[in-house]
């Protein structure tokens, strides 16, 4: 989990909310959502449940990752109540191709084996899969959505 010259690692903190929404939230389009996000953010880093880093090259923030942590409870094969749920992986485009997002999702799944966190999921573009699969994730085919009529 080394990064190349020139880079710096850090924890997320609650003042970083903004930046991980926009992240998140790039698309002009999407700006009402940021300020929605941001504050859920801040709530679960205060209360433990997400765990973010992010890679610095002179001082400026270009590539970061978040892990939330869900109360899934037991499952067959899986005693612990917890998983996880990778989220939040960017790098800014001049800065890909470099391992960031590498050594940031490793530090991540370390972090949720050390929490007793044996199961992690994630959504992924096409562009990502092989960034994943390298990692130990696999596609699952059964993974469908419901989403409540507005």
């Amino acid at each position: 989990m080394s990064l190349p010259g020139g880079y710096t690692l850090r924890g997320v903190k609650a003042e970083d909310a903004v930046s991980v929404a926009g992240h998140r939230y790039p698309e002009a389009a999407d700006h009402a959502e940021r300020p929605v996000y941001a504050a859920w953010l801040a709530g679960a880093l205060a209360a433990g449940r997400y765990e973010g880093i992010m890679a610095e090259c002179r001082g400026e923030v270009v590539a970061g990752a978040g892990l939330t942590l869900l109360e899934w409870g037991p499952t067959r094969g899986h005693p612990g109540a917890l998983r996880g749920r990778l989220i939040n992986v960017w790098t800014h485009p001049e800065h890909r191709r470099r391992g960031l997002a590498r050594t940031l999702c490793a530090h991540l799944l370390a972090w949720a084996q050390s929490r007793g966190v044996g199961t992690v999921g994630l959504g992924s573009t096409p562009q990502a899969r092989d960034l994943y699969r390298s990692l130990g994730f696999a596609p699952q085919p059964a993974e469908m959505k419901w989403e409540a009529p507005r």
